[in-house]
């Protein structure tokens, strides 16, 4: 008689790896959240002069389309149109005595502009 194995279905990495920092900001984005808010969205919106941009968004819905990252201060979306634009990248904050803001180590990306604002694929 042959026995049959289940296996237990694997994890899938999520598409975006986020740094304690990034997890922090998110945090202290939600902290001052406006109330109907679930959490925020990282999309990539057609913009700038290399053609997509990173842009971060608070969200009040969730759609069942966009890839989702729970940690401990809030939920990340991921814009499920983005998501393959996106997939290994690291996502981090970064502050210094000029600018603050969320930085991305993104593979996908083949070019950006001058500014650091766009990038291509």
């Amino acid at each position: 008689m042959e026995t049959t194995r289940t296996r237990a279905p694997r994890q899938r990495p999520a598409a975006v790896v986020l740094t304690a920092a990034a997890q922090g900001r998110i945090a202290r984005l939600m902290a001052q959240a406006p109330a109907d808010a679930i959490g925020v969205k990282l999309s990539t919106p057609r913009r700038g002069c290399s053609g997509l941009a990173y842009s971060v968004d608070y969200v009040t819905a969730a759609n069942a389309m966009d890839e989702r990252i729970d940690t401990p201060g809030g939920t990340l979306f991921i814009d499920g149109a983005s998501v393959l634009y996106l997939i290994g990248s690291t996502m981090d904050w970064v502050e210094d005595d000029f600018q603050a803001g969320f930085v991305f180590a993104n593979p996908n990306a083949k070019g950006t502009c001058g500014c650091g604002e766009s990038f291509t694929i």
